[in-house]
């Protein structure tokens, strides 16, 4: 709490990003319709932004975007299986994303820029085999073959764009054609080879999947930046996440961050996926983009992992050699997303013991910009379906970090398999909490929550720990947690706590 005398300035609010999909989310066209309706609920639980899925017209109407064939097609136009993407319309997305700014929700663009899918027609092209392990070793000698790099849009003509995209648009592909090869080929051409700005992992990890896009042909260079300024001209987002930014030039991505800059107005919130166990490497990349550019924290999610498949793990070192450790301004936080979820080619088991000790951990402290997850909100459908996670308690972490988690933090970590910490408020959001965790048996800590916080009576506003705290002369409780579990304790009366467990989970009722 701020002392007598100071100038008070109104505490900056605390926000929340929503990853506002999972992958196996039904293919019926109806997502960017549950959405609308569910943004206000959403709002009122503390979201402030949504991360939505690739809205990009895919190579087929049930894939989730990241096989994106046209980045001018919003579902707007007959290709590819129908009008619609896997999510909706663009008539579907545009009245989405106004009744999220209605309510106070802005919207992240995933904009995936690494590849393109589902060509038209394959073409043929000069190439020759690398090593999967080592791209930068050749495996043959110079060769033609049959490649699917023919990009025609059929459906949209030249409406937007009159790019169509051959085989010199590319740096690399797949598949031959004409033999039924499946290889990494590397396009050959004058000048071409792969981009010197990606990560190092494999030698060189320009190719990931599908046609690689080539930033040093100035066709493409000049298309997509155009397509950044369309986009924005036809949804009126609030930033952008960039997919799989460790396998294109990082060179060309920051010239097209100066451009929107330039063109549109500087302001946006960018955040890029550079899934990587690396942490010098993450941040190599934050200064590379002249610390413009947020991350998902790669290495927390892999910690979390790891304590919670670990007996008797110390939690201590929980943010030991993470993102929001080392660069929190920069560090968007996470504990699952589309791609570490159960299933998926990146999966990070996390016990659902310690899922909620998670949340408390991006949620509840200073550092980082948290991003909760669908799955983890909503459930995730498929073949393997799966409630929400934590009991359902997720929103109301959401709505904790809205209201409560201000001022300064102190903590506690001084027990390899019990930590907590304190936040004591400020002059205008001042009930504070204090958390307490454990992965091992039932513990309290005593923690300080402040003297302007005496005589008050605490409760755990997750409901799992029964009990009254309630805090002494000098400001210090004896908070305490169930076995392998956390509590939150908080205020009795403090505002807000009416609203706890009033949020909707059910979303597939909704369209």
């Amino acid at each position: 709490m701020e002392p007598p005398g100071v100038s008070r300035q109104p505490t900056p609010v605390n926000y929340t990003m929503f990853q506002a999909f999972e992958w196996y989310i039904p293919a019926d066209q109806k997502h960017w319709v549950r959405l609308r309706e569910a943004v206000a609920g959403l709002k009122a639980t503390g979201i402030d932004n949504l991360w939505i899925p690739p809205a990009c017209k895919g190579s087929s109407q049930q894939g989730n975007g990241y096989d994106v064939y046209d980045l001018y097609d919003l579902g707007e136009f007959d290709q590819k299986g129908g009008v619609s993407t896997k999510w909706g319309t663009k008539d579907d997305l545009v009245r989405m994303v106004q009744e999220a700014q209605d309510v106070g929700i802005g919207v992240y663009f995933d904009a995936v820029l690494n590849q393109k899918a589902g060509a038209d027609r394959t073409e043929q092209c000069r190439v020759i085999e690398v090593d999967p392990n080592d791209r930068t070793r050749a495996l043959t000698d110079p060769y033609s073959i049959d490649g699917w790099l023919g990009f025609d849009f059929p459906g949209r003509g030249e409406r937007y764009s009159s790019l169509t995209y051959h085989w010199y648009h590319f740096s690399g592909t797949d598949y031959n054609n004409a033999n039924g090869k499946t290889a990494i080929y590397r396009i050959l051409g004058d000048g071409k080879d792969w981009s010197k700005f990606v990560d190092r992992e494999k030698g060189n990890y320009d190719y990931l999947m599908f046609a690689d896009l080539d930033y040093t042909h100035p066709e493409v260079e000049a298309d997509v930046k155009a397509w950044g300024e369309w986009l924005y001209g036809q949804v009126p987002i609030n930033g952008i996440r960039f997919d799989a930014i460790k396998h294109y030039s990082g060179e060309f991505l920051r010239s097209l961050v100066e451009h929107l800059d330039d063109k549109i107005g500087p302001g946006w919130f960018l955040v890029g996926e550079f899934w990587q166990d690396s942490l010098d490497a993450m941040r190599t990349y934050i200064r590379n983009m002249q610390h413009k550019f947020s991350l998902f924290d790669a290495p927390l999610v892999y910690n979390f992992s790891s304590i919670s498949n670990t007996e008797n793990a110390d939690l201590t070192k929980v943010f030991e050699g993470t993102l929001v450790g080392a660069e929190p301004v920069n560090a968007v936080t996470l504990v699952m997303n589309h791609d570490t979820q159960p299933y998926q080619a990146l999966a990070a088991d996390i016990q659902p013991f310690f899922k909620p000790l998670a949340y408390c951990l991006i949620l509840l402290r200073a550092e980082g910009y948290p991003c909760v997850f669908y799955g983890d909100v909503y459930g995730i459908q498929g073949d393997h379906p799966l409630p929400p996670s934590c009991g359902g308690k997720v929103p109301d972490l959401c709505l904790a970090r809205k209201l409560y988690s201000y001022g300064e933090q102190l903590d506690y970590f001084d027990f390899p398999q019990c930590i907590g910490w304190t936040r004591l408020g400020t002059w205008d959001r001042p009930s504070g909490l204090a958390c307490i965790m454990s992965n091992a048996g039932p513990n309290e800590k005593w923690m300080y929550v402040g003297q302007e916080h005496r005589g008050e009576i605490w409760t755990d506003m997750l409901g799992w720990k029964e009990g009254q705290v309630i805090i002494n002369d000098d400001g210090w409780g004896c908070f305490s947690c169930a076995a392998v579990s956390v509590a939150v304790w908080v205020n009795q009366s403090a505002e807000g706590r009416d609203q706890l467990g009033r949020f909707d989970t059910e979303i597939y009722g909704r369209a």
